[in-house]
Formats: structure tokens, C-alpha cells, sequence
């Protein structure tokens, strides 16, 4: 079926011609008719016309003048020209606006006919290539999916030796910069995953350039190239802006469960995995519920955790280290607590006072706990003195003091009711640290029950058994490191561990330094 326009301002000349085509395409044309241009314009906006017989001279707007719109409309329409006059001139203008051909009043009957199947003809040369585009443009686009999924899975799995630069001349990438999201969507029943994903591609790509990759089970990822010319901090605040809206319509046309994980910037694409990588530990400290989480917000939210975290620690650890007088691992832990503090809060001091301040009430009330006539009225001055001072040696020396005043008032009760079977079992575990010595060992040398020994244990020292002896342990341990002519595996053995990597293990997580890297501070 063939759309025909016929615009002309005279009535008898549209009837002629729609006589004319009647009865010669009665069922091949739907004919469609105009008395101005104005109305013509008006008819190519509704209908999808194929061909239009257009008079020159019309009131209004004139027929070059609505040729000329009328290809801006419909670039693909074939025109026909029917004019009284003869002009080479206007026959010109009409060919260069567009015009198929250029017909003069009256004309010819069996004139009409061939010109009309000629355009038809026209008509179906257009469809065939805009069908044939339009194939040659999906699967191009099918092509395309196919690289993008392929790039993006090089990404997640590459290496150093991973040739990144025929993707980047595929997808015409010249800036260096970039960064990668991960985007799960949680309960995506399988029948839905081609539409939800083409929602995905749809609108992520309607806010900039990326390339997307396919379903790994129900995450996708997505790499964003960016602009090298602009500043970290400013792209960080466009990244922001953009993944957050992407967020919001993702949230809206999907699922309010999205989440999306969002990696740091990065100009070297060798790191594409690892960026990816940050991009899921980005995702999943995301609520389950939903959300958007950038890898360097999380690096800086998790590097405060594990520094209040170790700070937490190593405040328990001098509490139980004086609760059981080890004025030696007391010292040794006061120095690196304070070191801690000044490391995380060196330009905050009033916080770094307040945590000193939290230490000594917790020394006192533990030493009261054990010892219950315990005073000390420089505990009452804490406050004061160290509000009044922000000299670091003189603050160590006061919390310093503070502690091992309590170790020793701990220690003078200690030593007048400690229990014989601990005082034997502490000798035997000092006399034999260079063996394995389990519990149960100790119960038989000892005549004792196990269990019964074990809680003597907490009662007495403050610790389970097997604490106590990793603590004496690794206390040897750091001692023997002093010594430069021992090699650590030595040192291992001589304090009953059998695998050096454990033993480096443990070291680590109570001293903060690997045996290597403590003995390379004891010779600076």
C-alpha cells in the first residue's frame, strides 16, 4: 500500500488525479488530499506519506516552500512537481529542494500512470534500504553487545599480560582515566533477566558512554571512560552525582533492592581487575536492602573500624595484663597505646585525652575490683593534668606510672594468696615454653582435673590456658629478638612453635610488626 498526497489549490485537478489513480491502483493506493500548503504540511505530520503531487503556485505558503519543510518532515518522500508554467528556473529550484520530477499542466494521462509506478518503485528501493539499514544496525548492535561482554570479562579476569589495546581501538577510548561499577539485581527470576538487562543498558547509557558487560548470575558490570583534562576531586564529585541518578532510575524501573558498588578512579587499565574488585567490595558493604557504596568512602570507613578496632584491643590487653601484675607486657603495650593514639589522632588531641582519660578510669575500676581498699588520689587529678599539657613524654609518664602503680598494688595481693597449684603450674609452662604443652599434659603433671585446672586458670590469671601461654610465649619471643645472632626460626623453636609463619602470625596480631620488621626497629 502506497500513501499519495495530491496538493493542489484547484478542486478539479485532485479529482482528475485521484480518477486517474483510482482506476488504475484502486487496491495498491490510499489517497490523501490538500488545497494549500499549509494543509499539505499538516497531513505529512499525521500520516506516514510515499508520494505527493505538489502544485507550485498555491495561496500561502508555495509549493517550493513546502517541498523544502516537507523534506525536513520526510527526508524519504518522492515528490512530483505539476505546474502550468514552464520555467527552467523553477523546474531547477524544484530538483534541487528534493523533487523526483517536474510535470507540466495538462498533463498526460498514460504520463501519470508510468510516473506513478516509477515512484512506487522509488518508494519500494527506500523501504528495501532502511530495512536492510535497519538489519545491518541490529546486528551491528548484536556484534557490539558481544565485544562489550567479551571487554568486560577481560577486565574482570586480566592480568599483567592482558592486551587491552584492541578493545580501546574498538570502542574508540583515548582518555586513560576511568573507573567500574558492579550492579546487582537480587531476585531476578530468570524469564526477566533479558528485559531487565536491556532496562540496564537503556539507562546507563542514556546518561554517557560506558560499556556494559552481560549477567554473571545476578550482577553486570560496567566500565565508564572520563574526562582526563578534569581535577580527581571534581570527577569524584561527577561520579557521584552521575552513578547516584543512575541509582535513582535503576531503583525506579527495576527494583528499589539495586544495589551498586562503584571503584575508585584509575589511569592504568592493567588494574581493571583489581578496579573491579574494589567495585564489589564497594557492593557489599552495601545494605541488602539497597543502595550505592564508592570503594573510597569504604576504604575510609573500614581503615577507622580496624584502627578503633585495634585501639578497643589493645586497651582490653593492658586491663588484663594488670589485672594478672605483668608489669613487663604492661610497659611494653602503655608505649604502643600511646604510639597508636598519636598515629590516628595527631591533629586531634582532644580526642587522643579523652581515650587516655577512658584507660585510666577502666585501670582503676579493674584494680578496685581486685583490690578493694585501693586509693590514689592521682587518679582523682587525671583530668586536670592532662588538660593541662599536651607534652606527649610527660603524658606517657603520668598514664604510665598510673598503671603500674596498680600492677604493683595487684601484685603485693597476688603474692599473698596466690594458689600453690597455679604458682607450680606457671613454673612448669616457664620451664618447658620450648615444648608443646596442651592442658591436658599439664593436668596429669599436676594430679588435677583439666577442667578444674582450666578454671583455676581464669580465676587466678585472668585469661584461659592457652592465652596465657601464647602471651609468655610471645613475651620470650620478643625478648630473644634482641639477641641479632638467633635467626628467627630459631627463635620459633625456642618458644614451642613448630611453624615460623604461625608463630610470624601471632607475633603480628600482639605486636602490631612482623618478628622481621620488630627486630629492625630494636637496631634503628
Amino acid at each position: 500500500m502506497y500513501n499519495i498526497l495530491l496538493t493542489d489549490d484547484e478542486q478539479i485537478v485532485i479529482d482528475t488525479l485521484t480518477l486517474i489513480l483510482n482506476r488504475n491502483f484502486q487496491d495498491e493506493v490510499k489517497i490523501f488530499t490538500a488545497l494549500s500548503g499549509a494543509k499539505a504540511l499538516e497531513t505529512v505530520r499525521s500520516e506516514k506519506i510515499d508520494i505527493i503531487f505538489m502544485d507550485i503556485h498555491m495561496p500561502g505558503i508555495n509549493g517550493l516552500e513546502t517541498i523544502s519543510l516537507v523534506k525536513q518532515l520526510n527526508p524519504n518522500v518522492v515528490i512530483v512537481i505539476l505546474s502550468a508554467y514552464d520555467q527552467f528556473q523553477y523546474a531547477q529550484e524544484a530538483i534541487n529542494l528534493g523533487a523526483y520530477k517536474y510535470l507540466t499542466k495538462p498533463v498526460n494521462r498514460n504520463l501519470i500512470i508510468q510516473t506513478v509506478r516509477n515512484c512506487m518503485n522509488l518508494v519500494d528501493t527506500n523501504r528495501g534500504a532502511f530495512s536492510n539499514n535497519l538489519e545491518l544496525h541490529e546486528k551491528l548492535n548484536f556484534v557490539s553487545s558481544i565485544v562489550e561482554s567479551d571487554f568486560i570479562y577481560s577486565c574482570i579476569f586480566s592480568n599483567s599480560a592482558t592486551d587491552f589495546s584492541s578493545y580501546l581501538d574498538y570502542f574508540e577510548i583515548h582518555n586513560n582515566s576511568y573507573f567500574m561499577c558492579c550492579i546487582e539485581l537480587p531476585g531476578l527470576e530468570q524469564d526477566k533477566r533479558y528485559d531487565a538487562y536491556m532496562k540496564v543498558r537503556d539507562i546507563l547509557t542514556s546518561k554517557g558512554r560506558c560499556i556494559i558487560g552481560s549477567f554473571m548470575t545476578n550482577r553486570v558490570g560496567a566500565f565508564f571512560p572520563i574526562n582526563d583534562d578534569e581535577s580527581l576531586n571534581k570527577n569524584d564529585d561527577l561520579i557521584k552525582e552521575k552513578m547516584g541518578l543512575l541509582h535513582s532510575l535503576l531503583s525506579q524501573s527495576l527494583s528499589s533492592k539495586i544495589r551498586i558498588g562503584v571503584s575508585q578512579i584509575e589511569s592504568d587499565i592493567q588494574q581493571a581487575s583489581q578496579v573491579y574488585n574494589n567495585a564489589l567490595t564497594a557492593l557489599n558493604s552495601t545494605s541488602v536492602s539497597g543502595g550505592i557504596s564508592f570503594y573510597t568512602d569504604t576504604i575510609i570507613q573500614n581503615h577507622e573500624n580496624a584502627q578503633n578496632k585495634r585501639i578497643q584491643e589493645m586497651s582490653t590487653r593492658i586491663i588484663n595484663r594488670i589485672k594478672v601484675a605483668d608489669a613487663g607486657s604492661v610497659s611494653q603495650l602503655i608505649n604502643e597505646y600511646i604510639a597508636l593514639l598519636y598515629d590516628v589522632y595527631a591533629n586531634q588531641i582532644d580526642i587522643l585525652k579523652n581515650k587516655l582519660i577512658e584507660l585510666i578510669f577502666k585501670v582503676r575500676m579493674s584494680t578496685t575490683e581486685i583490690v578493694s581498699d585501693y586509693t590514689n588520689e592521682a587518679f582523682d587529678k587525671a583530668f586536670s593534668i592532662l588538660s593541662s599539657t599536651n607534652d606527649r613524654e610527660a603524658i606517657e609518664r603520668y598514664i604510665s606510672s598510673r598503671c603500674l602503680e596498680c600492677v604493683t598494688a595487684i601484685a603485693s595481693v597476688q603474692a599473698s594468696k596466690t594458689n600453690p597449684i597455679i604458682q607450680k603450674a606457671c613454673e612448669y609452662i616457664e620451664e618447658n615454653i620450648d615444648k608443646d604443652i596442651s592442658l591436658d599434659q599439664l593436668a596429669d603433671y599436676l594430679g588435677i582435673n583439666n577442667f578444674y585446672l582450666s578454671k583455676l586458670f581464669k580465676d587466678e590469671k585472668g585469661d584461659n590456658y592457652i592465652s596465657y601461654v601464647t602471651e609468655l610465649r610471645l613475651e620470650k619471643a620478643r625478648k630473644l629478638l634482641g639477641d641479632d645472632s638467633l635467626i628467627i626460626k630459631e627463635i620459633t623453636s625456642m618458644v614451642g612453635y613448630k611453624d615460623q609463619n604461625y608463630f610470624s602470625k601471632l607475633f603480628k596480631q600482639r605486636y602490631g610488626l612482623s618478628p622481621s620488621e620488630y627486630r629492625e626497629t630494636l637496631n634503628k
